[in-house]
């Protein structure tokens, strides 16, 4: 869905010029110089991802967000002229366009994760420069991928190296289940211990997960991206429901501040897995 509002936006704010910025949660911007009011007066040239971070080129500049999990863009064609007040609600930072068009940036619950940079280069985000290779990327073969998981893997269990954005960037708790799911793997299976074939098997289900959520919500506006992405998904949020290769019941696992889905009979031989705290399969 990154990758969606991405090409989104670029539609939307490709050739328009910033008229004004305003920060409303204060906690969420990164940087100070460049300053936010730098990006006045600038024309968006494009737009851009890597991993999870959303790029706006406003030349020579970036602004770059970061959506962490609470994070959502919500773009209107006619944004109140009237500056947005410091507050406690979702609201982050607005972007309005000479025209009067612009979008917001929110975000939902209490975790506050949400960044926001303005730098001259996006290399410039420390964090941004550690991430792995995206998975969607041309130049990401499946060789690479074996060869990633050799180095970096480990004893570590696969569903935490596929959601650790210094190892691979992008995939994310609820696809990383998905694609799991469809390469028949469990997410407690150590990385280091996957057969040749499993991690090719893997490497092809990565890509289909991705390109196929993609290409579902190409067209779509942001505000539709969200729900399309739930009703999309094969196992992810769907404890309860039928596994859509056996039918057999998703089950859950769940962790302080999020969970995972699977399917027993296609990911675990048939047993259900403890809760994560216990590490292990119950008997």
């Amino acid at each position: 869905e990154v990758e969606s509002l991405v090409r989104y936006l670029e539609q939307q704010a490709k050739g328009k010029t910033i008229g004004r910025v305003d920060v409303a949660a204060i906690s969420a911007l990164k940087t100070f110089d460049p300053s936010v009011n730098d990006l006045v007066g600038k024309q968006v040239t494009g737009t851009g991802r890597r991993g999870k971070f959303l790029l706006i080129h406003a030349d020579p500049i970036w602004l770059v967000l970061h959506l962490a999990r609470g994070g959502w863009v919500r773009w209107s064609d006619n944004l109140r002229p009237t500056p947005i007040k410091p507050g406690k609600g979702p609201m982050a930072l607005r972007v309005r366009f000479d025209d009067g068009s612009g979008f917001d940036v929110t975000e939902a619950g209490t975790e506050k994760r949400l960044a926001v940079y303005v730098v001259r280069d996006p290399e410039d985000i420390e964090f941004l420069a550690t991430l792995g290779p995206d998975p969607l990327d041309p130049g990401f073969g499946a060789d690479d991928f074996v060869k990633l998981l050799l180095e970096k893997g480990g004893g570590s269990q696969i569903k935490k190296v596929l959601t650790d954005q210094r190892v691979i960037a992008g995939i994310g708790n609820a696809y990383s289940d998905d694609a799991l799911n469809l390469a028949k793997l469990s997410p407690f299976k150590s990385a280091g211990k996957l057969t040749s074939e499993e991690a090719h098997r893997l490497y092809d289900a990565i890509r289909t997960v991705l390109t196929d959520a993609v290409q579902r919500s190409l067209g779509l506006p942001a505000a539709g991206l969200k729900s399309e992405k739930k009703s999309g998904m094969r196992v992810h949020g769907r404890t309860g429901q039928p596994c859509p290769a056996c039918g057999d019941t998703v089950r859950e696992v769940s962790f302080a501040t999020k969970s995972l889905q699977y399917c027993p009979t296609c990911q675990t031989g048939g047993k259900p897995l403890a809760d994560r705290r216990l590490s292990r399969l119950l008997k």
